[in-house]
C-alpha cells in the first residue's frame, strides 16, 4: 500500500513485492518538492529562487500572494499554461506508470489529473474512484480525489460530490482514499504546521459502517499516524516520496 508516490518511480517498482497486490492512493505527480525546492514541475520551469518564494509564502499561508505570484511568473514566459503543465505530467506518468507492479489497484490523489490516466494506466492496473472490488477475498472501496482548497490542485471536487462517492462505495471490509476523515489529530501536518482538509462524510461513513480499516494519505507528516475510530483502525499508509516503503495490509 503506498500513498503519496510524488515521482517516486524508483521505489515504486520494488513496492509489490511479496504482496498479493499493491494498492496505490494517488498523488503520482511531483509539482513542487517541499522538503527539496529543486525538484519538480515548478522549479523545472521558473527556477529553484522562485520555488523557494512559493513554498514560503504558501507555508506562511498567505495563498492570495502566492497565487498572485505565480500568475506573474506564468506571464512572464508566455504560452499555453495548460499545455506545459499536461507535458511535464505527461513525462512524469510515462514513468511512474510503467513502474507499477502487476496487480495494481489505484485511485486519484489531489494533485493528479484523472483525465490523463487511460493513456497510461496498463491492463495490469484497475483505476476505481467512488468503486468496490474484492481483492484476496475482501472488499474494498476506493474515493479518490480532494476537497477544495486555497492551494487550488487539479482534482479538488466540492463536498457534495466527494460525500456521493463515499455513499456510493457503501459498507466495505477496507476503505480506501486519498484524503483521511476530518479528525484534527490525522490532518495536521507537523512539518508544513497547518491543517490539510480531510472529509467530515469519510468520518461520517466511518462510524456508520464500521469497516475493519480505512487507510489514506495525504497529509506527508501526520501528527497521528495511526488511530482506532470505534471498531475501524484508521492508518495513514505513509509518505512514499520520502520513505520509499510500502505499508503492508495483513490480517
Amino acid at each position: 500500500m503506498v500513498s503519496d508516490v510524488h515521482g517516486n518511480a524508483r521505489d515504486l517498482a520494488r513496492a509489490g513485492d511479496g504482496a498479493d497486490a499493491l494498492i496505490c492512493l494517488g498523488d503520482l505527480v511531483l509539482f513542487l518538492d517541499y522538503a527539496d525546492h529543486s525538484r519538480g514541475i515548478f522549479p523545472d520551469l521558473f527556477g529553484v529562487e522562485n520555488a523557494d518564494r512559493i513554498v514560503e509564502l504558501r507555508t506562511a499561508r498567505r495563498f492570495e500572494e502566492a497565487g498572485r505570484f505565480g500568475a506573474s511568473l506564468w506571464a512572464g514566459i508566455g504560452g499555453d499554461r495548460d499545455a506545459a503543465v499536461e507535458k511535464a505530467v505527461r513525462k512524469q506518468y510515462a514513468e511512474i506508470f510503467a513502474a507499477f507492479p502487476t496487480p495494481t489497484y489505484a485511485t486519484y490523489g489531489n494533485v493528479d489529473m484523472p483525465a490523463l490516466w487511460a493513456d497510461y494506466a496498463g491492463p495490469g492496473m484497475t483505476v476505481l474512484d467512488g468503486e468496490r472490488v474484492e481483492i484476496a477475498g475482501r472488499v474494498f472501496g476506493f474515493v479518490g480525489g480532494g476537497l477544495r482548497t486555497p492551494m487550488r490542485t487539479p482534482y479538488e471536487i466540492s463536498d457534495e460530490e466527494y460525500a456521493a462517492k463515499i455513499e456510493a462505495v457503501g459498507e466495505v471490509d477496507v476503505l480506501c482514499t486519498h484524503i483521511p476523515p476530518e479528525v484534527p489529530e490525522l490532518v495536521y501536518d507537523t512539518v508544513a504546521r497547518r491543517f490539510e482538509r480531510g472529509s467530515r462524510a469519510l468520518l461520517a461513513a466511518i462510524h456508520r459502517t464500521r469497516p475493519r480499516y480505512a487507510l489514506f494519505g495525504h497529509v506527508h507528516q501526520p501528527l497521528v499516524r495511526r488511530m482506532r475510530i470505534g471498531a475501524t483502525e484508521c492508518v495513514n499508509v505513509g509518505h512514499f516520496a520520502g520513505t520509499g516503503k510500502p505499508w503492508a495490509l495483513q490480517w
